[in-house]
């Protein structure tokens, strides 16, 4: 598997997450006086299973190192000893 279709699957299932829980608040908001409605705890059931899907996502592919850091704030400003020059 490429690092990008990694990254565009990481993107869906990010969005798949946001849309999960966009749908729970409208549940939410709507079955608020019916108490025998359950759309809120099945939509917050698949959220979590999509959440356990990135994340697993996230860890094969920095495990496989197709995902990495770049971004600059994470490097040490600082040098290394190694680095160093007598």
């Amino acid at each position: 598997m490429s690092p990008t279709v990694l990254k565009i699957i990481v993107v869906v299932l990010l969005l798949a997450v946001i849309a999960s829980l966009t749908s729970s608040l409208v549940f939410l908001l709507r079955d608020s006086g019916n108490t025998s409605a359950k759309r809120t705890l099945y939509t917050l059931g698949i959220r979590v299973a999509l959440a356990t899907a990135l994340l697993a996502t996230i860890g094969y592919g920095i495990h496989s190192g197709k995902l990495g850091n770049t971004a600059p704030w994470a490097h040490s400003a600082t040098p290394t000893a190694s680095s160093k020059t007598p």
